[in-house]
């Protein structure tokens, strides 16, 4: 069996709308008969998202204890025993938490491609690896969780999800976003029109970089 094969939307920014174009093209390969599932998808409370999940088959998560906390992850062992042929699968920069055998998401998704399973994933510009001083200085703020760019560039497929910073704005200001409560913080902070303005050139320009 061969190596499965890895497609991954791309986003400037959380709410653009990767994971829902993700649930979608699931939804297009069940129709056609694709052997899919769902081996790790947040909705986030976002209702089009959560919508989005219905009549996919999802695969059970596992669940561990860390420091007084239950916390549930990716179950890698038993989408391998599944075996399906696509697995969708949020989050490619996600940490996963201590007690899991890989330290990061992206290191399951390479065990599934390895045993030719393909797997649909997502990813923000900001969680490049390569980018993190360049996300900082635009931001303010310096991610933790990042994915080393060659993960990403080795990808089969790489489709960028755009969204004008107006939009995005207005997205969140309508709640599509983030919960009620966190949207001021949010659109004064990081969802700022000159930081989206930035990132969607970061992403466009990365993304270009890698088709040359």
């Amino acid at each position: 069996m061969g190596r499965g094969k890895l497609r991954i939307y791309l986003g400037a920014a959380p709410g653009v709308g990767k994971t829902y174009a993700m649930l979608s093209e699931g939804h297009r390969r069940v129709e056609r008969g694709t052997d899919l599932v769902v081996g790790f998808v947040e909705h986030h409370g976002r209702p089009r998202t959560e919508v989005m999940m219905r009549g996919l088959e999802e695969v059970g998560r596992r669940e561990l204890e860390y420091r007084g906390t239950t916390f549930t992850e990716m179950d890698v062992d038993a989408i391998l025993v599944r075996a399906p042929a696509v697995a969708i699968i949020d989050e490619l920069a996600h940490t996963n938490v201590p007690g899991c055998r890989n330290a990061k998401r992206w290191q399951d998704i390479e065990e599934l491609l390895k045993a030719g399973i393909d797997v649909i994933s997502t990813v923000n510009i900001q969680h490049l690896e390569s980018l993190g001083d360049v996300v900082e200085s635009i931001t303010g703020v310096r991610q933790r969780e990042t994915v080393p760019d060659e993960v990403v560039r080795r990808a089969d497929q790489i489709e960028l999800i755009d969204m004008s910073p107006q939009a995005l704005r207005r997205r969140m200001a309508h709640g599509n976003i983030y919960a009620p409560d966190k949207v001021d913080a949010a659109l004064s902070n990081y969802f700022r029109p000159g930081n989206l303005t930035a990132l969607r050139e970061l992403a466009l320009l990365w993304t270009a970089d890698r088709v040359d």
